[in-house]
């Protein structure tokens, strides 16, 4: 099992090398076609319009990696003792928490609002959100046990289960999947970004925590 796990990881680096060798040592990639097609994209940000829009499914699978890794690390179940139990934070932590959290959140919701015009977009306000909630979880805040199993469940499936509806949903119209009509590309792709934000923020505090929080709190 060695050899073969060993073997294919290194078929998998040949490739890799392969690919980036073969790469030209100059070219224009698709920016011409990102500039030209940006005014039917819904936002006016280059980067957005490509992972929201025009390779949407990239973003689509990414945040179906995202709660897969989340299931994996729940699944291997809470492995600390009584003794590796987070001891109760001391006065400054308790305070910088205080402080700092409902700065982090406004950060959050300006980086998502601005994605469409300027860098910024669901991923980096979800990691701004998800890094106020490891704040949160180090300063020995727990999540309200009527809240950990099917409300923290269904917030984190719900940027890609609304992400995967929407763009199923154009099918109908004789479209692609996540192929937005250009008059309401941008409204979705807020929705869809909204939604995201909160999912992501909440994977990667839950992430951090490590076991199911519902476990925990049997």
């Amino acid at each position: 099992m060695r050899l073969l796990l060993m073997a294919l990881i290194i078929a998998m680096a040949a490739g890799l090398a392969y690919a980036i060798l073969s790469l030209p040592a100059e070219s224009a990639g698709l920016s011409v076609y990102t500039t030209e097609n940006i005014a039917i994209s819904g936002v006016t940000n280059p980067v957005t319009a490509v992972l929201l829009n025009y390779r949407a499914y990239d973003t689509f699978l990414e945040l179906g990696v995202l709660l897969l890794a989340l299931l994996g690390v729940w699944s291997l179940g809470s492995t600390a003792t009584a003794s590796q139990r987070p001891s109760a934070p001391g006065p400054v932590l308790d305070n910088l928490a205080r402080v700092l959290v409902p700065i982090l959140i406004v950060v959050a919701g300006y980086l998502f609002w601005a994605g469409a015009y300027i860098p910024g977009g669901a991923f980096q306000a979800g990691a701004v959100l998800g890094a106020a909630g490891v704040l949160l979880i180090l300063a020995g805040w727990r999540i309200n046990h009527r809240l950990v199993g099917l409300p923290l469940r269904i917030s984190l499936v719900l940027g890609l289960v609304v992400f995967a509806v929407v763009g199923t949903l154009f099918m109908l119209t004789d479209r692609q999947f996540l192929e937005f009509p250009p008059q309401y590309a941008g409204v979705l792709i807020l929705l869809i970004e909204g939604l995201a934000t909160l999912s992501i923020g909440i994977a990667l505090a839950a992430l951090f925590l490590g076991a199911d929080p519902e476990e925990d709190d049997n």
